[in-house]
């Protein structure tokens, strides 16, 4: 757990209560992720907003691909896991199950892998990423906003894995995941 002094539910006012209000109606509870990033309301509603404009752009499916390939370059079992859990209202649990144990198998489509590939690739080497790469998503038919988007939400990811991992934010499995799902979604990193 990150030694950071966080704010107590029933403590959190203003906004912190309202961010901590997402979290228990999405999850149950507020996550220890939400606690620490609340520390910097600010910060954390300017991630959100981000992270909408970026979302609407790529389409739930999409964002949410990219993310669990950035996450899994990033090592990021935190984000593994909750950006799994909410893979699930656009991808059955079966799908997901292989697209966590190696997307490469998974059956998906050339694009959604290319998709991908970029965005682990932005966590592991960004610095070594040239023209070539956004070629190739150009190439599978993406539109430049849509790989700008691609690019932005996986280094989004980054900024955000990177913060809770970097303040050893405890990682919290969903309990509303199978056992199955959440060892695929980890068992990589």
């Amino acid at each position: 757990m990150s030694i950071l002094k966080t704010i107590a539910v029933g403590d959190a006012t203003g906004r912190v209560a309202e961010e901590y209000a997402g979290d228990i109606t999405d999850q149950g509870y507020v996550g220890s992720h939400t606690k620490v990033m609340a520390l910097n309301i600010d910060a954390l509603e300017a991630f959100d907003v981000l992270i909408g404009s970026i979302a609407r752009g790529l389409g739930k499916r999409r964002y949410e691909l990219v993310t669990l390939a950035a996450a899994l370059g990033a090592k990021s079992q935190h984000c593994r896991l909750a950006h799994g859990r909410r893979t699930l209202k656009v991808i059955d649990e079966e799908e997901l199950v292989a697209i966590a144990h190696d997307y490469h198998a998974a059956d998906l489509p050339e694009a959604e892998v290319l998709m991908m590939e970029f965005a682990e690739r932005v966590s592991r080497d960004s610095y070594n990423m040239t023209d070539a790469d956004s070629q190739g998503l150009r190439d599978a038919g993406f539109t430049d906003r849509e790989i700008l988007d691609i690019a932005l939400a996986a280094a989004a990811r980054n900024y955000y894995s990177r913060a809770i991992q970097a303040l050893a934010v405890e990682v919290e499995p969903p309990t509303d995941i199978s056992d199955r799902l959440r060892d695929a979604l980890v068992r990589t990193l």
